[in-house]
């Protein structure tokens, strides 16, 4: 094999299947990467995306897979590795959101939202820091909310706010764990995206309050991404990019 041709770099994406962790999986596949993605509900999406992903000439796999569960996470990564020799980036962009008043929040509900979107995170890259060391490369791209750096109320979204928060900590945590290995850790940090998460009249409603004056889209996210993936990018570690067209600073 030609030493100047790199093989086909590989990502897992857990919430893969549809939003923001689609886009950026079907950007990739185009940019020659081969792509995993996990999905709990979304099967339909997940089989469209392995189609769509596929017509590039990448590899692909979908898997069911409630990365909230440890075990789940760790057998997720092995699949991968398995299936494609690696993982040299994850791409976590699984975690439900939900607006509900704080005192009328369950438990159940409570314990959601820090399960799936900061415990899972913690689970499936503690899976796949050990092959990332090994070959002292990797890229770890997760995903908060703007103003996730900031300690205010939230009485609407208080658990996802907490549990953003808890991300961002998580991901200094692993870029200053992981950096001596070639391996950087960074969040990219959404206000209103129209990703399919939020309803479209709250974001109408909030475009007053955006100074950009749009609502950002899914390529937004995707050339963040895009960037933190690639190699111009290894210095850039512990980062946290806001996407909010300057709201919530």
């Amino acid at each position: 094999m030609n030493p100047q041709i790199r093989p086909r770099r590989v990502a897992l994406i857990p919430g893969g299947a549809r939003g923001i962790g689609r886009a950026i999986g079907l950007d990739l596949a185009s940019h020659g990467w081969d792509v995993a993605i996990a999905y709990r509900k979304s099967a339909d999406d997940a089989a469209s995306f392995v189609r769509l992903a596929g017509d590039t000439g990448a590899r692909t796999l979908a898997m069911c897979a409630d990365v909230s569960d440890a075990n789940a996470a760790e057998a997720l990564a092995r699949a991968t590795a398995d299936a494609f020799g690696r993982v040299d980036a994850l791409i976590h962009a699984a975690g439900p959101y939900h607006r509900v008043d704080l005192l009328n929040e369950t438990p159940e509900r409570w314990r959601e939202m820090f399960d799936h979107n900061l415990h899972s995170l913690f689970y499936v890259a503690k899976a796949v820091a050990p092959g990332m060391q090994e070959r002292r490369f990797g890229r770890i791209v997760a995903f908060s909310m703007a103003t996730a750096d900031r300690v205010s109320a939230q009485p609407g979204v208080t658990a996802h706010f907490i549990a953003k928060m808890g991300v961002q900590v998580l991901m200094k945590s692993l870029a200053k764990t992981l950096a001596p290995y070639g391996v950087t850790a960074n969040t990219i940090s959404p206000g209103f995206l129209d990703s399919g998460s939020a309803e479209a009249d709250e974001l109408a409603k909030m475009l007053k309050f955006i100074p950009a004056g749009s609502i950002g889209k899914l390529d937004d996210a995707v050339a963040a991404a895009r960037f933190l993936l690639s190699d111009e990018a290894s210095y850039v570690n512990g980062a946290n990019i806001q996407l909010s067209g300057a709201w919530g600073i």
